[in-house]
Parts: structure tokens; sequence; C-alpha cells
């Protein structure tokens, strides 16, 4: 039986980002402390979180302290060196565990693993040259989108393909990274799953949400989705499918696509996630209750819908209507703490009840 932790404990948190910054948060209501570690100066987890470390995942000294002050650690991003968690898993449980970060961080290997549970995927194969483009581009057609297989998010790592003509210059915006061609898919709607296993193998999965992004970044999440009964539970059973698939420990993030053939797995997220911060206005326990409840041991919360809620992202400039919305009925402001608004960055959301 896994112990719990006890209040007073202290939780590490890998990132010090806006998931950081919300999973302090929710930990501090059940009494818990965090510790940041996270290499940019001033991170938005710094402003509310009990202690942050300033260093860089390649500072073995910093992690080691780091990892000597907590009482398990998770993270809030995936793309962590993998000799960062090897000095820390030396001496520390990470929840979720090793596993789907090594699966997450490569398209390739995520894509691979899915088809292998049996999950439908948008039709993919992978580039390495040029040779290899166009042969993918032959079996796949087009139009498609080429990715790059670690590190994109947000639509960055990604070109276009709606012609073979538009190969090269896709390849070229690869700058020689290893790559992963995908093709188009018809869907109506793309929803994702919010879905969490306990220590003790409990899985609770929230409503899922309806997805709209603009310019590749997510702006609004719906709930609920439109879609129907039978959907909405093959969309759950899909996510507890690759829950229990990798022993998983806390909160996941699984978008999938709606198409005619049913539900295509989009991808996979180890973490908290942008669609499901609805769930602060609509739920007892939001996601970020519900992940440290997991990586610390405890009994995952109730995690029912009591309200429709929309979820708006405010990107850039779009956190000058502050004042606007503050004005409106049945509203949260959710402000992240960055200095600066830059085009594409995310300052932070709102969830009006519907």
């Amino acid at each position: 039986m896994t112990k719990m932790l006890t209040p007073g404990a202290t939780i590490g948190i890998l990132g010090g980002g806006q998931l950081g910054r919300m999973l302090s948060v929710a930990a501090s209501r059940l009494g818990f402390t965090t510790h940041i570690f996270e290499p940019g100066a001033n991170p938005p987890a710094g402003h509310v979180a009990h202690r942050v470390t300033t260093a860089g995942y390649d500072d073995a000294v910093a992690l080691a302290e780091f990892a000597a002050s907590v009482d398990v650690v998770t993270y809030e991003f995936e793309n962590i060196p993998t000799e960062a968690l090897d000095l820390i898993e030396a001496t520390r449980v990470i929840r979720p565990g090793r596993r789907v970060l090594a699966i997450s961080q490569d398209r390739i290997i995520e894509k691979t693993f899915l088809n292998d549970l049996g999950l439908a995927t948008a039709p993919w194969a992978e580039v390495t040259d040029a040779a290899s483009l166009d042969a993918a581009i032959a079996r796949i057609g087009t139009p498609a989108i080429l990715k790059t297989t670690r590190l994109g998010y947000d639509g960055k790592g990604q070109a276009r393909i709606m012609a073979p003509a538009d190969a090269p210059a896709a390849l070229a915006a690869m700058e020689g990274a290893p790559a992963v061609l995908e093709g188009f898919v018809t869907f109506s709607a793309e929803i994702s799953v919010i879905a969490a296993r306990g220590a003790d193998g409990a899985v609770s999965c929230f409503d899922p949400g309806e997805n709209v992004h603009k310019s590749g970044i997510l702006h609004t999440t719906t709930v609920p989705a439109r879609i129907s009964e039978g959907l909405r539970t093959d969309a759950v059973l899909i996510a507890a499918r690759i829950l229990n698939a990798l022993d998983y420990v806390g909160v996941m993030g699984v978008e999938l696509f709606v198409t005619p053939q049913g539900l295509l797995v989009n991808e996979i997220a180890p973490r908290v996630h942008n669609s499901g911060h609805w769930t602060q206005a609509g739920c007892a326990v939001d996601q970020f209750e519900q992940h440290i409840r997991a990586v610390a041991g405890w009994p995952l919360g109730d995690g029912a819908r009591y309200a429709d809620v929309e979820m708006l992202n405010l990107i850039g400039d779009d956190v000058a209507r502050v004042p606007e919305f503050a004005r409106q009925p049945r509203t949260q402001i959710h402000l992240y703490g960055k200095a600066e608004a830059k085009p594409g960055r995310k300052m932070g959301h709102i969830n009006r009840v519907l």
C-alpha cells in the first residue's frame, strides 16, 4: 500500500510556468509546500511556491540538493533531460513515472505505443530525409503536416504540406531534426479528456471538453463537449486504457479527434493540461488538486462536473481585456504573473460558468 504524504510534506515540481504555479496553489490548499526547480529567473510558479531553485537541468549539485529537500517529485512539462531525471530518481520517486516521459517526448514512440494498444491515430510515417519524406507523401498523401519528433508545442516545430511541391520547404523548416509526417484528418471536433490515476490504481476522468484552436494554440475549451453519450464513454475508456497501460500516477491530458470512423488519439500529455483549466470552475476537485492528490498518494477526489463552463485563454495582448472580464458575471480570472505580453504567449485564462 502506497504511503500517503501528510500535510507539511514538500512536493518538488520540475518547471516553473503557469501549470507549476497552479499546482503550487492546489498543494497549499491541502497543506503541502512546494519547491520549484526552474532554469529561468522569476518564474510564475515562484510567486506562490514555498521555495525556488534557479538552476539548469545540467546542474548535478543543484538537482541533488533539490531532490534531497522534497518528498516526491512531479513535473509541469515533458521535455526534461534524461540525465536530470536519472539523478533525481536515484533518491526520490518521480510521479508520473519515467516511462511515460520517454513515450511522450518522441512523437514516433508515442504513436507506436498508442497503435500497439489498439488505439487509432492519424496516418503517419517517420521522416529522416528527402527520400523518406517523398515516400511518406506517396503513401499518406496531401494535405499533411510535418512535425519534429521532439520539443514541438503550440504549433511550433511544424510545417504544412498542402501539395508534394511543398515538401522541400517543409523539410528545411525542420532544420535537420528527426520528423514525422501526419496525414490530415477530417474531424468534426477535437476533444480532450483530463484523466487521473491514483497510486492505488483508481482511475477518475473529468468530462470531455471541446477544444478550439487559433494559430496552433488552444483558444477555448467548452464543457460539455457536443458529442454523443456513446462517444463520451468511448473517450473516457480510451484515456483509462492509456493510464492503466502505463501504470500511471497523476493527471494526464488525452487529446482526441471526433471523426466519422470514431475517435482518433491526437496526442497525450503526461501532466495537467491547458484544456483542463475549466475544472477550476466546474468541479469540486479541479485537475490541479487531483494531480497533487495522486502524486501524494491520497485518494482521488470527486471530479464530477456541476456546471457548464467555457475556458478562454488570454494570449498576448488579450490580457489587456482583464478589466472587461472583471465586470462579467460568473467569470473567474486566472493570471499567470508574467511580466511581458508577447504574441502567442499564454498570459492567463478565464473560466465562464455558462
